[in-house]
């Protein structure tokens, strides 16, 4: 194998690592002892600092839940909340209560890594190539305006629990937590999450 052919493979290795996303389940617990559903009106709540990202998540995560003929609302159309701005915890309970909703669902993200590694080109023993001037102004000319290359890795891991209203406090039935790698966009993410999500709470029967 020449050095040029074995450069392309490590490059299509790096794409096959960091080009292309892939989300699971890394977590999920049922708690037996909690209410057993289906749950039929569920509030749906990012824990998210920035409003845009949270109302995004939430509208995509009510419509995933609601294919399911389950009544879902986003929190922030009934509780307003500026960026980098909690919920008040009153004003929570009272939501809750007095919409009769009997889960929420709440989801956070609780870990995120972004790391970037410079793949160098790799030294390989002197070639045929350099022997005749075309031929070696063939071979190294790739190389020389793409000498390396950069590999992006992110991971994000989501934490989503279920909540039954049934006693004042709130009751944990389910949580799950999922694992992101190298999504290719916010809205990849979200919606590869949301499905996951989905997926689960309709095979424990909760929604």
């Amino acid at each position: 194998m020449n050095r040029y052919t074995r450069l392309i493979l490590v490059i299509l290795a790096g794409f096959s690592m960091a080009g292309f996303g892939s989300t699971k389940l890394a977590y999920s617990w049922r708690n037996t002892n909690a209410p057993s559903g289906p749950f039929k009106n569920i509030m749906v709540l990012a824990l998210n600092g920035q409003a845009a990202n949270r109302a995004q998540f939430e509208d995509v995560l009510t419509a995933a839940i609601t294919k399911s003929g389950v009544q879902a609302v986003q929190s922030y159309s009934l509780i307003p909340r500026p960026n980098l701005t909690p919920i008040d915890m009153d004003q929570l309970r009272n939501v809750v209560q007095g919409q009769g909703f009997d889960a929420v669902l709440v989801s956070r993200i609780v870990a995120y890594h972004k790391t970037v590694t410079e793949v160098q080109d790799p030294i390989f023993p002197l070639e045929p190539y350099y022997a005749t001037l075309y031929g070696y102004y063939g071979f190294a000319s790739p190389m020389v305006y793409s000498p390396t290359y950069l590999q992006t890795e992110q991971k994000v891991q989501v934490e989503t629990n279920l909540y039954a209203t049934a006693k004042p406090e709130g009751v944990l039935v389910w949580t799950g937590t999922s694992d992101t790698v190298n999504p290719r966009s916010v809205n990849d993410a979200i919606n590869a999450i949301v499905r996951l999500v989905a997926q689960e709470l309709q095979k424990q029967n909760l929604i």
